[in-house]
């Protein structure tokens, strides 16, 4: 079974899926798998697809959004490595509840970078001040900051699409630090015998012994150096998700907040400010690197009107004479 499953792995590589895709993808077949006794998929169909579904619902009770991830995983399997399309399946696409984003005001934010230091205060003032995914923030490389330019380069954001989004000015002394912290972090891996940084797949054939610039270090450096997980070298990976989580979790705690706070809110706490502001949704749905602009409304919906903070033109300050001589 153990070679089936390596073929799903070369099949999600060849279509350069992510890592994180590949490792969902992987953990979904194999349950499958074992639920259903360590039946090998050709043998199996519909029924038993249908059974397990029913399962994740009914007794894992998983929330919708597992359900398709499960379910598009499955389809994969067939659909790309036994090249056997899925007829009638008597199991649609779970529709997720459609919530609105919990968003923090001015002060709550401020009460929880209050409680935060460190790498993890600017890892959670760059959510917040430049609207980026928390994968985004970590994979941030010295070379994606222009401070001439004031703006930072995301490379592959979701959906693999590059964008740039905002540099705060406040924010330049912090990254200039956290720079030199990194170019330390550096140099010691270079006197070591390393120095490579971590690169998307095949890429280290393509840039080699250039992956030891500067420039392709990452802006929060991890702890300890790792074997890359496809292409097997020794490189230095940025700091995990979970660590910063666990420290988010923490000065949530600290802070005495009772909404749910994760990572994904300080970016929904970007995109409601700009809107209050007054800012053009267009522009806001650029920064977030939005595809489709109704994704981008929900925050119009969030602050309560759709005019986004938009202010009438006799409520402009240059209007103040008009209104009292009326």
């Amino acid at each position: 079974m153990s070679a089936f499953i390596e073929s799903i792995r070369l099949e999600i590589r060849t279509r350069q899926y992510s890592l994180k895709t590949e490792k969902t993808y992987l953990y979904w077949c194999r349950y499958f798998i074992r639920f259903n006794n360590l039946k090998h998929p050709s043998m199996m169909g519909n029924a038993e697809i249908e059974r397990f579904l029913n399962h994740l619902a009914m007794n894992r009770g998983v929330s919708a959004a597992t359900q398709n991830l499960a379910l598009c995983a499955i389809v994969f399997m067939y659909k790309r490595v036994l090249n056997k399309a899925l007829v009638d399946l008597k199991y649609q696409y779970a529709k997720a509840p459609k919530n609105l984003p919990t968003v923090l005001n001015a002060q709550e934010v401020k009460a929880v970078l209050g409680c935060l230091k460190g790498k993890y205060w600017l890892v959670t003032a760059i959510l917040y001040g430049c609207g980026l995914r928390i994968n985004e923030a970590l994979r941030i490389r010295i070379k994606d900051i222009d401070f001439t330019h004031h703006s930072i380069f995301v490379f592959r954001g979701k959906g693999g699409k590059d964008r740039y989004t905002l540099l705060p000015d406040a924010l330049c002394s912090a990254i200039k630090q956290q720079i030199d912290f990194s170019l330390k972090i550096h140099a010691q891996d270079l006197k070591d015998g390393y120095g490579l940084a971590s690169l998307p797949p095949s890429l280290i054939r393509k840039y080699g012994n250039a992956a030891k610039q500067t420039s392709w270090q990452y802006l929060f450096p991890s702890v300890n150096r790792c074997v890359h997980p496809i292409d097997g070298y020794i490189s230095r990976h940025h700091i995990h998700e979970s660590a910063y989580s666990k420290a988010l979790r923490a000065a949530v705690e600290q802070s005495e907040i009772v909404k749910r706070v994760t990572a994904h809110t300080f970016r929904h706490s970007f995109a409601t400010r700009l809107l209050q502001a007054g800012n053009d949704i267009r522009t806001v749905q650029e920064l977030l690197g939005h595809s489709d602009l109704r994704t981008t409304e929900i925050y119009t919906h969030v602050i309560g009107n759709r005019r986004a903070g938009t202010i009438s033109p006799i409520d402009l300050p240059e209007q103040t004479l008009m209104r009292e001589q009326n």
